[in-house]
């Protein structure tokens, strides 16, 4: 029951993680404008994220537009998305084979060894798609700061973390720690080793042997 427990918590822990990672992905706040400068007119928010730019002004209207064309992006761009996209996924095969895998289901094979190994697979499954969106958040994370922290670039062209972002590395880190209890989750028969015949009892000889 213990067992049955903790999968249910891994369980939960990364679907909420992969939850989180396809908002972040769709999210367009991945990176905001910075006001670091005394010249920058803060009436007007620029917003940046994976598939479309926004600018947001004081008054509350938000204008949005999609990147016109793939090729123009940039190649760190390109592979933010590929990356995110491969994490989500990821996301949903391991929601399949976790599900097959989970003592709570009656899908699959009634062995609970082999259960318990389609559950470990499900977890490590879910455990690559987090580590897919934190290398993919942390490299674009480093870029902000390479940026902001750059000489050459103008102060109007500076950008800080956005909302996304941090909804990324969130997600990633509950994707990573439900995958890992998943992956954590053998019952006890699994790790036994082979069981052998119990032997017949031997009983005394009876009186009738000797006559």
């Amino acid at each position: 029951m213990a067992n049955a427990g903790l999968q249910l918590l891994g369980f939960g822990l990364a679907v909420t993680g992969w939850l989180a990672l396809v908002v972040a992905t769709a999210l367009p706040q991945w990176q905001m404008s910075s006001y670091a400068g005394d010249s920058i007119i803060t009436a007007v928010a620029m917003y940046k994220g994976l598939w479309m730019s926004c600018v947001s002004q004081s008054t509350g209207q938000i204008q949005c537009k999609v990147y016109d064309s793939l090729l123009s992006l940039s190649a760190a761009m390109q592979a933010t998305r590929a990356l995110m996209v491969i994490s989500a996924v990821l996301g949903v095969i391991g929601i399949a084979v976790s599900t097959t895998g989970m003592k709570c289901t009656r899908c699959g094979s009634d062995d609970k060894t082999q259960k318990a190994r389609i559950a470990m697979a499900g977890g490590i499954v879910f455990i690559l798609a987090g580590l897919a969106a934190l290398v993919t958040c942390s490299w674009y994370g480093h870029q902000i700061v390479s940026d902001f922290y750059n000489p050459s670039v103008p102060v109007n062209l500076k950008y800080e973390f956005g909302s996304a972002i941090f909804v990324g590395w969130a997600g990633s880190a509950l994707a990573l720690l439900g995958g890992s209890l998943l992956a954590c989750s053998c019952p006890t028969g699994a790790r036994a080793g082979p069981s052998y015949p119990r032997g017949k009892a031997a009983h005394p000889p009876s009186s009738r042997e000797y006559v």
